[in-house]
């Protein structure tokens, strides 16, 4: 019998009335969406919130306009929180965590957000073995991200509940082994871009089927946000939602036989397979 899904474990409103300081190392537009989702939400008042948006004024204006603290180096940014957010590009990951290595300590919980950089790297330039390391994806930016982290070794139950309900306020969140963090990338890291081509096309065949474009457009947008809520809200598994909207010999089964003839299926699997494949390959 196949086991049951994993089902994502709701954020906490509040950690156990747990405040703590947040600290942001980049400030960049995924440091953004979460720093707003947690002020929005709730988790952390934006007072909480600090980074150093260094020569960036516009970095440091979205982080401003939060109601975050700015400070001057990543330095202070460390020194003055609790909760570091790695939100550098990969590329530099490295040099950053080199520099920060004398300021940290086992008393501060390290939040790596930045894509294929693994554990074992971020414990060796780090130092520290307290981290978690998390894998959003782009829909953060609209409260709907997809997040997985894994645990480092000294990661506490507190520290998980922490960066829970960090990532809670921007979408939903999951707990995976590291070994599954390719995988997740060719999916749900690579996978808004496949939504984003579907919705296209889907457009682009209500053009063709003679539907003005913003029409076609907008019926194609919110056709797949209706989908995916109805998938994520009533448990029931795609192909018994698909299967209640097909009748015989209909319009729906009709398009459905057009797509299988184009290996829609099969090259959505193979998609999510090679984009798992290169990210081992880059990492």
């Amino acid at each position: 019998m196949a086991a049951p899904p994993v089902q994502p474990v709701p954020a906490p409103a509040a950690v156990n009335g747990d405040a703590f300081r947040l600290g942001f190392i980049g400030a960049g537009n995924l440091a953004e969406s979460i720093a707003r989702g947690v002020a929005a939400s709730g988790v952390l008042p934006a007072s909480a919130i600090r980074t150093a948006p260094h020569r960036r004024q516009e970095r440091g204006a979205a982080f401003a306009s939060i109601g975050a603290c700015l400070l001057d180096t990543n330095a202070q940014v460390v020194d003055d929180s609790d909760v570091i957010v790695i939100s550098v590009k990969p590329q530099i990951v490295k040099q950053v965590l080199l520099e920060l290595k004398p300021l940290l300590s086992e008393e501060k919980l390290l939040v790596s957000i930045a894509a294929g950089i693994k554990m074992k790297d971020l414990q060796d330039w780090s130092g520290q073995r307290r981290i978690i390391r998390v894998m959003p994806n782009t829909p953060s930016a609209v409260g709907q991200a997809a997040s997985v982290m894994c645990l480092g070794e000294m990661a506490t139950q507190n520290d998980e509940n922490r960066v829970r309900s960090l990532f809670g306020a921007i979408g939903k969140v999951w707990t995976a082994e590291e070994k599954y963090f390719d995988a997740v990338t060719g999916l749900s890291g690579s996978g808004p871009a496949y939504i984003f081509l579907a919705i296209e096309a889907m457009a682009d065949g209500g053009v063709a089927a003679g539907l003005p474009r913003d029409l076609a457009l907008g019926l194609a947008s919110q056709t797949v946000l209706g989908a995916a809520t109805m998938v994520s809200q009533t448990g029931k598994h795609p192909g018994q939602l698909k299967d209640q909207v097909t009748s015989p010999a209909g319009t729906t089964i009709t398009g459905i036989q057009e797509l299988e003839k184009g290996a829609f299926r099969g090259t959505l699997i193979n998609a999510v397979v090679a984009a798992a494949k290169r990210c081992r390959e880059l990492s």
